[in-house]
């Protein structure tokens, strides 16, 4: 009998649980661990950002449904690795420690066989001086619970603005180092159209601020896309949205303190800034979650499985920026040292960034780092599960399963504004996610095509869809593997 623990039940942890489970025997245990007691789709924040979904409308309890499915649940937080032992426990091990009820406080080991690090990042919101959700006047879409705070603050805003008053709203990443630009530039659109629904929108500055070099980088250093019958750069076609919209921009911008209303900025030139506002949701940076590792001697590993976050099949070797390539990226997410130690989705380190590194003149880095969410996450952790499954059958090990972000696509459909008659979605497909200047050299690493872009309401309905699709799928109702990642 295999015992296999998954950390973390977010869209990696939980998937590669649900595919386990669904494909093993059941004397094989399944086991997940995660300080959350809901899972919840995070895509569909952003609308709870803007108060059109309640929070009780992405999220569902995990421990009932666990239950239901032959799935062990452990509400806890990973405290330490111990994937040798150590002299009382022959057996790999994590040290987790209780968040609730009786159980709080209190530490014990969770052996393994296989283990799935699927616990994402941690949501670094103090490596930004003041950058706090709910104070300052700064928010986060970033959970549910922050998402319930962003319309309160919204609101209140736009119940201020019903009455006169004029605002200024900041939009964007809040560290020099930040990524998932794609949620911040979900909610700025969906809350530029909450303001005209509410019939204030000449009331308000609306402004983005990023870490971004152009508009449309996203972490990905941009794209070349189809766009109808025409060839579009992805900072062409954010640029039009934005000036459709009236929305101005900051580039470039490292905000390193937030201030009550206040955001102070370095820029690529090396100059201190500040922007004022008076509603700002500004995305923190992503960190891994500081754990530590020990041998059976109890000596400290942690650089064999921690590069901040865990270290895979990846080229880690420190080259030029001119010499990465697609083949730095991991294809199994198993650690090198430990082979039955995974990490998919945003859990894994990834070799470098994805977008050109460039510093300020005062020698501060500025630039996105690499997003891993969504369907990155969802894919990779179904590829980890497949290849644990087919290792447990067979009685070795098979790594048949691969995926690398430099020839995987993904596809993005990032809501312009919430409603079935007015609503828009920015629909965005690339292929790869890294891009491979060897096989596109002529339309910046991608092959078009597959990597496209287009706007409209129809976008809209099938955000609306997955919404719902995803929920389907994640309660593993009837048919739920046959919905891809």
């Amino acid at each position: 009998m295999a015992k296999i623990v998954v950390l973390g039940a977010g869209i990696s942890g939980h998937v590669a649980a649900s595919h386990l489970r669904r494909k093993l025997p059941k004397e094989h245990q399944v086991m997940v661990v995660s300080p959350n007691s809901n899972y919840q789709w995070i895509p569909s924040n952003i609308w709870v950002g803007i108060g059109r979904m309640k929070s009780k409308q992405i999220l569902f309890p995990l421990a009932p449904l666990y239950k239901k499915k032959h799935i062990g649940f452990k509400q806890a937080k990973a405290v330490t690795f111990h994937p040798e032992g150590d002299v009382t426990e022959n057996k790999p091990y994590v040290l987790v420690e209780g968040v609730v009820g009786d159980s709080k406080g209190k530490q014990e080991k969770v052996t393994y066989d296989y283990l799935i690090n699927a616990t994402g990042p941690k949501l670094n919101f103090e490596a930004t001086e003041g950058l706090i959700p709910g104070t300052n006047s700064t928010y986060s879409v970033c959970t549910y619970t922050h998402a319930d705070h962003a319309w309160e603050g919204l609101s209140a805003l736009i119940a201020d603005m019903k009455k006169g008053k004029k605002a200024k709203i900041l939009i964007g990443t809040g560290h020099a180092k930040a990524t998932c630009q794609g949620a911040a530039f979900e909610y700025i659109l969906n809350v530029e159209q909450e303001l005209r629904r509410h019939k204030v929108r000449d009331m308000a500055e609306v402004t983005w601020i990023s870490n971004e070099y152009q508009l449309g980088d996203f972490g990905m250093d941009g794209m070349l896309l189809s766009y109808g019958d025409m060839t579009m750069k992805s900072h062409e076609m954010v640029e039009m949205i934005f000036e459709d919209r009236d929305i101005k921009w900051i580039l470039g911008a490292g905000v390193q303190k937030i201030e009550n209303g206040i955001a102070h900025y370095e820029n690529l030139d090396g100059e201190k800034k500040s922007e004022t506002y008076d509603f700002a949701m500004l995305i923190p940076s992503f960190s891994g979650h500081g754990f530590k590792a020990f041998d059976k001697n109890n000596k400290d590993i942690t650089d064999k499985l921690f590069k901040g976050f865990m270290i895979v099949d990846a080229n880690y070797s420190p080259k030029p920026y001119e010499e990465w390539s697609v083949q730095d990226w991991p294809e199994t997410y198993q650690n090198p040292s430990y082979k039955n130690i995974f990490a998919p989705g945003i859990a894994f380190a990834p070799p470098h960034s994805i977008s050109k590194p460039r510093k300020s003149k005062n020698g501060t880095e500025i630039f996105p780092a690499p997003p891993r969410t969504g369907m990155p996450s969802g894919i990779t952790a179904k590829l980890v599960a497949d290849n644990i499954i087919d290792t447990i059958k067979s009685g070795k090990e098979q790594l048949h399963h691969k995926g690398s972000m430099g020839n995987m696509g993904a596809a993005c459909i990032a809501s312009a504004g919430f409603g079935m008659t007015s609503g828009s979605g920015v629909s965005i497909t690339t292929y790869p996610i890294v891009p491979d200047y060897e096989k596109y050299p002529k339309t910046q690493g991608r092959q078009l095509g597959k990597t496209f872009g287009e706007i409209g309401l129809a976008g809209h309905w099938l955000k609306l869809a997955l919404h719902y699709a995803f929920i389907y799928k994640a309660k593993m109702k009837p048919f739920w593997w046959l919905i891809p990642e």
